[in-house]
């Protein structure tokens, strides 16, 4: 097969299809753009998880004056001295406990001032008001329920909370929106797939006359093929750059320049340049084979090669 037939014939279908050649490539970059922006969610993720549930606590809050008047918990009244000493001990010797550590009332009352001062309530608060607690680092996140079941509803006890807990509501948001970006990738991939198939088959319509005569010569299915499987790949291919151009450019304004959400959002730990720059091929080989082999199956239907 001569490389300079098949390179003209591509830009002749180019050309004589322009305009459906242009919606190909747009649906093609939107919904490749998604599908990297939805694989850099999962990342995303799955780097957050790792960060945060390295840093969560399980937290056992002890009764004070205050919890024993209000709080069924904490009926026998507040936390005795013996029963925090009781706790500690029993904490220490856990396997699967990696540190303790005490906050008393006036650190939990200046932690609070710290992050909520600006709240209606903070004036009212007072230190003894606030709740003493032990803050665990588990070995493995996993295991809350072990402490749970150890301390809810001991003596001195008003409440044992999960950090992760709060996370996991975090991570599955995040997950609901990455679902839903797939779901509209999915749309647009199918667009573009309806998209592709037209376009090849107004080519193949267009240039029936050429296909003709070329049967009647003896070219192979192949060759006749080749063209128009080259075009929707050529064009698939322009769509899948500009879907890579569209991942590194939202990567660069939204977290390093322009929002700058990496100095803004300090507490989040975004996604690397490494991450993006191993989707870009996945990107780019997803361009070319989808709509080849679109094509290619469109032709074997429609074209009866």
């Amino acid at each position: 097969m001569r490389p300079q037939f098949v390179l003209s014939e591509i830009g002749v279908g180019l050309r004589r299809n322009l305009t459906m050649t242009f919606a190909v490539i747009v649906s093609v970059a939107l919904s490749l753009a998604l599908f990297g922006g939805s694989l850099l969610m999962s990342d995303q993720v799955s780097t957050m998880k790792g960060y945060w549930y390295d840093k969560v606590n399980v937290s056992i809050f002890l009764c004070n004056k205050h919890d024993a008047e209000q709080d069924v918990h904490c009926a026998k009244g507040a936390v005795t001295e013996d029963q925090k000493k009781q706790i500690l001990s029993d904490l220490q010797k856990m396997p699967i406990v990696e540190k303790v550590s005490y906050e008393s009332q006036d650190q939990a009352y200046k932690h609070y001032k710290e992050q909520f001062g600006n709240s209606p309530l903070a004036g009212s608060l007072t230190p003894d008001q606030m709740q003493e607690s032990y803050r665990i680092k588990l070995k493995d996140p996993q295991k809350y329920q072990v402490v749970a079941t150890a301390f809810n509803g001991r003596d001195g006890v008003q409440s044992v909370q999960d950090q992760k807990g709060i996370l996991d509501n975090l991570f599955q948001l995040l997950n609901l929106m990455n679902r839903g970006a797939l779901g509209v990738m999915a749309l647009m991939l199918f667009v573009a797939l309806l998209l592709i198939v037209n376009t090849v088959r107004v080519s193949a319509f267009s240039r029936r006359r050429e296909t003709g005569i070329m049967r009647l010569v003896g070219a192979s299915g192949f060759y006749i093929q080749a063209p128009f499987i080259a075009e929707a790949a050529v064009a698939g291919l322009i769509g899948g750059g500009l879907a890579c151009v569209f991942l590194v450019v939202g990567r660069y304004f939204t977290i390093d320049h322009g929002m700058d959400l990496s100095h803004k959002l300090t507490l989040i730990n975004f996604v690397g340049w490494d991450s993006v720059l191993t989707k870009l091929p996945l990107i780019l080989a997803t361009s070319v084979l989808m709509p080849a082999l679109a094509a290619f199956f469109a032709l074997r239907k429609y074209l009866k090669v």
